[in-house]
């Protein structure tokens, strides 16, 4: 268990004396020092990937960079070394990458390919207790269902081909791997709950982007109002089941997406001119005291 104290204002309130003072001081510019060289040689794996690969640019080369960088991660993560934690996630996240991004580039960034990572990028998850590869795999899968984003000049772009299927499979998604979290060790039970909340956030990105195009795959074309209102049940649905749970963490994601949907809808209906502009501000500072105040209740409750 990590916990972040001030040193400074537990020494003014005399909750410490300077002895003990001293001593937590070295810790922590020790974990400091550790941190930084760790950083450094993480930027300095990678660097040295890059240009390597840049000298010999192919997908050979990248598969080899990939499987040696995140194989010396992994044998890194297993010293159980503290100081050598950070350097390890950094290589094991370097080369899941490298190695995913090879084996879509060779498979010419085929279904297949991408239900390969996912499925890979979760096992390494697993083994090596990785969040963020975790949240990488979950993605994947996202892109099986068509899903693209794209960065064009100064603009960003989010591509749900099927928001009405993103919608259905990953909120079976979502639910089911919740409830495996309740079965599973202690060890795994935060990696099910981080999957489920990407499950989540998909969830709401194929109702956000179904509510302004709608979803006209398969010749089975569902309207946007559909998905408008929809989006709006669930999200007060999952509210008021969040909200008896003490799910905070649900409850600002659904406060967050609802904000989206109205601000959508609102400007989709309304238009962009100075009076909606103006009104959209202040119920947003509306929305963000009553949030604080949500959550400064909940967490009395907690």
């Amino acid at each position: 268990m990590k916990i972040t104290i001030d040193l400074d204002e537990l020494l003014e309130a005399k909750k410490i004396n300077q002895a003990e003072y001293d001593k937590f001081s070295r810790f922590a510019a020790r974990s400091t020092s550790a941190l930084a060289f760790n950083i450094l040689v993480g930027f300095g794996v990678i660097a040295v990937s890059g240009a390597t690969l840049a000298l010999v640019p192919s997908l050979i080369t990248a598969f080899v960079l990939g499987m040696a960088v995140f194989a010396g991660g992994i044998a890194l993560a297993y010293t159980r070394f503290e100081q050598w934690q950070l350097l390890a996630n950094i290589c094991i996240i370097a080369g899941a990458l490298l190695l995913g991004g090879t084996i879509i580039a060779l498979d010419e960034g085929s279904t297949r390919s991408f239900l390969f990572v996912a499925a890979a990028f979760a096992g390494a998850g697993v083994l090596t207790q990785s969040r963020l590869l975790i949240v990488l795999s979950v993605l994947a899968l996202f892109t099986c269902l068509g899903a693209r984003s794209g960065y064009f000049h100064a603009s960003y772009s989010l591509n749900v081909k099927q928001p009405a299927l993103t919608v259905l499979v990953f909120s079976l998604f979502s639910v089911g791997v919740y409830q495996l979290s309740k079965i599973l060790p202690v060890a795994y039970q935060g990696l099910a709950i981080v999957a489920s909340r990407t499950g989540v956030f998909l969830v709401n990105l194929g109702f956000w982007i179904g509510s302004l195009w709608g979803d006209g795959s398969d010749q089975a074309t569902i309207p946007s109002w559909f998905f408008s209102i929809g989006w709006a049940i669930a999200l007060i649905a999952v509210s008021i089941w969040a909200w008896k749970a003490n799910r905070r963490w649900v409850i600002n994601v659904a406060a967050v997406f609802g904000s989206i949907h109205f601000y959508t809808q609102w400007f989709e209906i309304l238009g962009p001119n100075p009076i909606t502009v103006l009104l959209a501000g202040l119920l947003a500072l509306g929305f963000a005291l009553g949030l604080r105040a949500m959550n400064a209740k909940l967490a009395r409750q907690a």
